[in-house]
């Protein structure tokens, strides 16, 4: 804590305590001193024990949820493979979150004298090679695949005793004030290899049910969501955590239809949003925050991808469009702009998915999280393969931090429920952001920004009210606050910036703002960014030095492109200095060189929940409305057909423009099904899921293959197919001649909701913008 923090805590304690002297007439001046002083708690959201089946079967055998709750406190435990771990800094909140489909079935069926152990299914489950990691991990895996469950492991005397002791193992390790166990568990839901996983949290363990809800029930959201509401209806609080996202084939945050084949409405987002408040942006499997393919224009979202599916199934691939956080939020507010509903306000957390039982959050401290599949420094270095997964692209866990009042699981609880939440990569940053229309600019002045902040604006995860005053003119803009302070026992921070997402007509966009950084560095003129910062790394020693960046970073910010008529939501993003990857420090350990398939270094971050912004209806009224394919039709434009479509493109060059934008672009369509945009002007705003259009165009690659089925032509992105219908529009009748000659075609994409944003226009013959009136001097016209 800073020297100034600590001044403000005590000022803060001393108010406090005078406070609680005082008559009831300043009770509201406590409650808002609370508010202000709430704290940041870190904890766990996704941990398994020997209890999960995958993780007995990977080789862990020795501890169960006891001793996780041991180890986030800071006692050492025994790794799978019998070594000492201990965390390195303890935690504040845990829950456990071994899978209900066949909770402790194996580890039950290899503990001689158990119910299960007795029962012939039993000798199936015998781990004593590595064979059998294979075969069991299969037929259990499979099981919960095809949603087939093996009915003698499923029965109420086995998986009811599991979750008993389960819940006994958070109550003995509550300890209100000091640490927090929670009840909770993992549904695993995992159609086709696809993760659609959740860990669900209850608030009160005295409430909970007497058996979770699994996959083995049901492997759709939707009756997990029906199931937690008729908790909820019967007094008991919960809420879902969705999880590894980018592991999920694309399904984890669908626009179209559910899991179920069923249209998205408004019904299906409310549940969602009433269920599932969170989602884990990083764990041990990876980022979900964003993939350099969605956002070219961020140079940071290339950190820990992972292109890997459950299972290592051979037909399916990583599909980019519904598996990251950032797409799901611009999908959000499309939707919300479009049909009038956002399934996507989500708070962010981090998370393991270790199955270790305990969990290494830092890069000098990890230990893998498979037990005997990436237990070793040399099997890890080796690049051990199992199920698909190199297990180099392992990274330390994700941390959630929860702002709230005390640690007790009722306060910590609130603070999921209204998404005053935030996600590290490990290290324990604290990160903190607000928005209001009157926040005052010199709030990074002030020893009580915190407390003026909740006053005048929302912190993350909230909802911006109505503005004063709605314009289109960028008189009225909301204003930011953000806040990072580094972990001690960590490296320096590099810089905050706040990534803003928005939507108009079904497309929507993104834009990354540098809004306060370290050392003396100056944005680029042209790109307005912020140059990177100097890496202090020595790869050879595997270390690095902290001469660079700032322990604690303050700034204050307004939105430029502020738009009130249109839907967008905002996040801040904290990045520390340049360091060692853990696949350079146990290189140097070993004697070897660092591999070249992951980064020799890493800068670690903190990323808040959003704000949302969601205009008035009277605001969105002062939006350029755009055509839809409704639109279209009423005036009596025609969908083309397979052949006309073919006629229109097959070998040809159409000039497109976008009617959100007004940016223009050259498609060239070949007679082999090769499709590439051309002369793309990079200062306009690229639309969401096209890929890096800039880059391609300036390479001259194709950016995709498409087909003609159906009156669609059907390209692809990111493992993904989009398709475009296209209209004609013959002239109206009171046209020119010139004019009735010619006929209008529009282009809707399907991830548009419905809107039909390109035009074709003939071949513009000037493409530049900065000069509007071109003025020829008289002597070069004498020449």
């Amino acid at each position: 804590m800073s020297k100034r923090h600590k001044v403000k805590f005590k000022v803060a304690l001393s108010k406090i305590a005078v406070t609680t002297l005082a008559v009831g007439a300043l009770a509201p001046f406590a409650v808002a001193q609370e508010i202000a002083e709430r704290e940041a708690y870190f904890g766990e959201t996704h941990v398994h024990t020997s209890w999960s089946f995958d993780a007995y079967i990977f080789g862990n055998h020795l501890t169960g949820p006891a001793d996780a709750y041991k180890y986030a406190k800071g006692e050492p435990i025994k790794h799978p493979l019998g070594y000492d771990i201990q965390i390195t800094t303890p935690l504040d909140w845990m829950g456990v979150t071994d899978h209900s489909e066949y909770a402790g079935v194996v580890r039950l069926a290899n503990q001689p004298g158990s119910a299960i152990s007795k029962l012939p299914i039993a000798d199936k489950l015998i781990v004593k090679d590595p064979a059998d990691i294979q075969r069991i991990y299969l037929w259990l895996g499979e099981s919960m695949i095809e949603a087939k469950p093996i009915a003698d492991l499923v029965k109420p005397e086995i998986s009811g005793t599991v979750w008993d002791d389960n819940n006994k193992a958070a109550d003995a390790a509550n300890e209100p004030g000091k640490f927090t166990a929670f009840c909770s568990y993992e549904w695993t839901s995992t159609p086709n290899f696809r993760n659609m996983h959740r860990n669900v949290f209850f608030k009160d363990c005295a409430k909970v049910p007497e058996a979770p809800f699994s996959a083995l029930e049901s492997e759709a959201p939707e009756d997990l969501w029906a199931w937690m509401d008729k908790q909820r209806d019967a007094g008991n609080e919960l809420l879902a955590i969705s999880h590894n996202a980018n592991v999920s084939g694309g399904i984890m945050y669908p626009t179209e239809v559910d899991f179920k084949g069923w249209p998205i409405d408004k019904a299906w987002s409310d549940a969602r949003e009433r269920n599932e408040r969170l989602t884990e942006i990083k764990q041990i499997k990876g980022n979900s925050e964003a993939h350099p393919l969605l956002s070219p224009n961020d140079e940071f979202a290339n950190f820990e991808i992972l292109n890997f599916l459950l299972g290592n199934p051979e037909d399916s691939f990583v599909t980019l469009g519904g598996s990251y956080v950032r797409q799901a939020f611009k999908d959000g507010v499309a939707m919300q702009q479009a049909e009038g509903y956002n399934p996507y306000k989500m708070g962010i957390v981090g998370g393991s998915d270790s199955h270790n039982t305990g969990v290494p959050y830092r890069q000098e401290n990890f230990y893998g999280g498979h037990a005997r599949l990436d237990g070793t420094s040399m099997e890890r270095m080796g690049g051990h393969n199992f199920t698909g997964l190199d297990v180099r692209f392992e990274n330390p866990a994700g941390l959630t931090g929860l702002w709230a009042e005390e640690n007790t699981r009722g306060s910590l609880f609130e603070a999921m429920q209204r998404k005053e939440t935030f996600g590290t990569s490990g290290p324990r940053m604290k990160i903190r952001m607000f928005s209001g229309w009157s926040l005052s600019s010199d709030l990074d002045q002030r020893e009580d920004w915190v407390k003026a902040a909740y006053e005048q604006g929302v912190p993350m995860g909230g909802d911006l009210p109505a503005p004063p005053e709605v314009t289109r003119s960028g008189t009225t803009t909301p204003h930011f606050v953000v806040w990072a302070i580094k972990d001690p026992s960590a490296a320096n921070l590099d810089r905050i910036q706040i990534v803003k997402g928005w939507s108009q007509n079904g497309q929507s966009f993104e834009k990354i703002f540098d809004v306060v950084w370290s050392d003396d560095r100056v944005p680029d003129v042209v790109t307005g960014k912020v140059p990177a910062i100097e890496s202090t790394v020595n790869i050879a020693s595997a270390t690095y030095d902290d001469t660079t960046g700032k322990t604690e970073l303050i700034g204050t910010w307004s939105d430029p492109e502020f738009d009130a008529s249109l839907d967008a939501f905002y996040y801040a993003r904290a990045l520390a200095v340049p360091t060692p990857r853990w696949t350079t420090i146990q290189a140097k350990d070993l004697g070897v060189s660092p591999p070249e398939m992951v980064s020799a270094t890493v800068q670690e971050r903190a990323w808040s929940s959003p704000i949302w912004y969601t205009p008035s209806s009277d605001a969105r009224g002062q939006a350029v409305a755009g055509k839809t394919t409704d639109d279209l039709e009423k005036a009596g434009a025609v969908a083309l057909t397979d052949a006309e479509l073919k006629t229109l493109v097959s070998g040809k060059y159409l000039w497109l423009k976008n009617s959100v934008t007004g940016g223009l672009m050259k498609s060239r369509w070949t007679e082999d099904g090769l499709l590439m945009f051309m002369n793309i002007d990079p200062r306009i705003d690229i639309p969401s899921e096209f890929g890096d259009l800039v880059a391609h165009s300036n390479l001259g690659e194709a950016n995709s293959a498409y087909s003609i089925a159906d009156g669609k032509i059907v390209t692809n992105f990111g493992n993904r197919d989009y398709n475009y219908a296209v209209y004609k529009m013959e002239p109206a009748k009171s046209a020119s001649a010139d004019d009735k000659a010619k006929s209008s075609y529009y282009f809707a994409r399907s991830n548009e909701f419905g809107y039909a944003n390109y035009e074709v226009v003939e071949p513009p013959v000037f493409l530049g913008t900065e000069i509007t009136d071109a003025v020829v001097p008289s002597e070069s016209i004498a020449k």
